[in-house]
């Protein structure tokens, strides 16, 4: 393991040089970058913590209004909650990160690169009205994949795509692919309380440091603020849920943080750079990969709802929900320090870590996978729909499987 004991030396020795860039914040790099921010810690501190309070406020406001309106999840054959939970934690988020970003570019106007951030913000508000309206009417899958392909084209019409292949055709294929793909990753990851919510606030944290280590002020700031409006949710959404924030909030998040992933920008080729963005969100690729893969093996729909993510699989090993959740936490730290790591060191170290870590991914995935998880779901509908005692103890529990006071659906802004 001679290839270990040098890696090891070669972070050691990069660790002490993870300092902040230098480079002026007015500055706009040959790939699009732009900044507004200065980069002082009170800055990132404002944005996040008005984005946090602005979600903390307005999310049991959402509770209230969805029990108004009955704005409900309902129960389902794919759910594991078995009694209907108020939707609409997504607008809150929405709100919150939209009215942080309006303050900050009207108490510090961007120098240039305001017309990018008016339409990614734009595009992310747009995808946001799209999964409320499949929240409350649902569209089917067509419509949602059409808008969710502009949105990457958008993107990359206004020099935010990927910049990978040297073609612009490939560049555009890709960026749509990139953007579809998290977009609707983070859509399939919204299964259990807390999960969705969480991995985004972690990997919106991992962007913001990788930004701020490479002097991408306003990127970080972006990152900043979105960690915040989702932490804010999250009080709200952690097992047991009182909120979830549906294709409202789903579509919004995932579609930002693979605008994020795909901006950080730091001194590296090419062919190292694009590792970045994966292992920020190696989690929730890990899961679309593990769902899609495992569906089609069993001959099922991977359009299609079902209690076979990651999430569902730790439960039947055995973890409680939120020791379920909180691996999945762990799982997406790493991952985001990993990339961190990639983003600071040489080529070679780079493509040797992000080898080790699809390795880890890979056994996991493979070890998830033998998990029996479709005959067990069959069986316990099964059983709760033929005994007594179990629909009883059933009737109560969330999304993730825990229980529920009974009077909660009726008790306002529960």
């Amino acid at each position: 393991m001679l290839w270990n004991s040098e890696l090891l030396d070669k972070l050691a020795e990069a660790l002490p040089a993870w300092e902040p860039s230098t480079r002026s914040p007015s500055t706009i790099d040959s790939r699009g970058e732009w900044r507004t921010m200065s980069g002082e810690a009170w800055e990132y501190a404002a944005v996040f913590l008005a984005a946090l309070l602005i979600a903390l406020v307005l999310t049991p406001l959402m509770v209230r209004l969805a029990n108004r309106w009955h704005v409900f999840d309902h129960p389902g054959d794919h759910k594991s909650h078995r009694f209907a939970v108020p939707y609409l934690g997504g607008v809150a988020m929405v709100a919150a990160l939209s009215v942080a970003v309006i303050v900050a570019t009207l108490v510090s106007p961007p120098e240039s690169g305001g017309d990018e951030l008016t339409i990614v913000v734009g595009i992310a508000v747009l995808l946001s009205l799209l999964g409320l309206a499949d929240d409350l009417r649902g569209l089917g899958f067509a419509p949602r994949i059409i808008v969710e392909i502009g949105a990457g084209a958008a993107l990359w019409a206004v020099d935010a795509g990927v910049e990978l292949t040297g073609s612009d055709l490939g560049d555009l294929v890709l960026t749509v692919i990139w953007v579809v793909g998290i977009t609707n990753a983070f859509n399939l990851l919204d299964n259990m309380d807390g999960l969705s919510a969480g991995v985004a606030a972690l990997g919106a944290g991992s962007c913001f440091v990788i930004a701020v280590a490479n002097g991408q002020f306003l990127i970080g700031g972006l990152s900043a603020a979105l960690g915040g409006c989702a932490l804010g949710f999250l009080r709200h959404n952690f097992p047991p849920a009182r909120i979830y924030m549906g294709d409202a909030g789903s579509l919004y998040l995932g579609f930002l943080l693979a605008y994020l992933a795909i901006k950080l920008r730091f001194d590296a080729p090419q062919d190292v750079t694009f590792l970045v963005p994966i292992l920020v969100l190696g989690v929730p690729i890990l899961d679309t990969t593990l769902v899609v893969v495992t569906r089609l093996l069993h001959r099922r729909n991977p359009l299609e709802g079902g209690q076979d993510h990651v999430s569902h699989r730790l439960v039947r090993l055995g973890l409680p929900v939120p020791g379920a959740v909180g691996t999945i936490y762990v799982g997406a730290a790493a991952c985001g320090i990993v990339a961190l790591v990639v983003s600071r060191v040489d080529p070679t170290s780079a493509y040797l870590l992000a080898a080790l870590v699809v390795g880890i991914g890979l056994v996991v995935g493979v070890a998830l996978a033998r998990v029996p998880v479709y005959d067990s779901a069959r069986t316990s509908r099964s059983k709760a729909a033929t005994t007594p005692a179990v629909r009883s103890r059933h009737a109560g529990e969330r999304r993730g499987g825990r229980p529920a006071p009974a009077r909660s659906r009726r008790r306002k802004g529960s």
